[in-house]
């Protein structure tokens, strides 16, 4: 009997929601030019299996390597490092804006009287 190796792991975010079980994540990373020593930013787009559709696009995940999925995906989820502060989309009516928005209608009139 084997050992199995220890496979990589990689911390990123959740940039598509490709189709479904499939993400992709965005891995920042900084570099020095070769030659003038900038720090560039560069950064690693990896095709991610996601079993049970849980993650949604700006979540920070950790996902690491695993056996050919598909043609692309070489990953998979670990676990969701940290959700993404998004609001649900909720329609709303003109009459809910006419509300919140103040115009020169509705807005309190100053008194010019000298």
């Amino acid at each position: 009997m084997s050992t199995r190796n220890t496979r990589k792991t990689l911390t990123g975010f959740v940039t598509t929601r490709s189709g479904d079980k499939s993400v992709k994540v965005t891995i920042p990373y900084k570099t020095p030019h070769p030659r003038y020593h900038k720090v560039i930013n560069r950064q690693t787009v990896l095709h991610v299996h996601d079993e049970k559709n849980e993650t949604k696009t700006g979540d920070k995940v950790e996902v690491m390597e695993t056996r050919p999925l598909s043609r692309l995906k070489r990953w998979r989820i670990v676990r969701i490092v940290e959700r993404a502060i998004t609001s649900d989309a909720v329609a709303i009516s003109e009459t809910d804006v006419a509300a919140a928005v103040p115009t020169k209608t509705t807005a309190p009139k100053a008194s010019t009287q000298a």
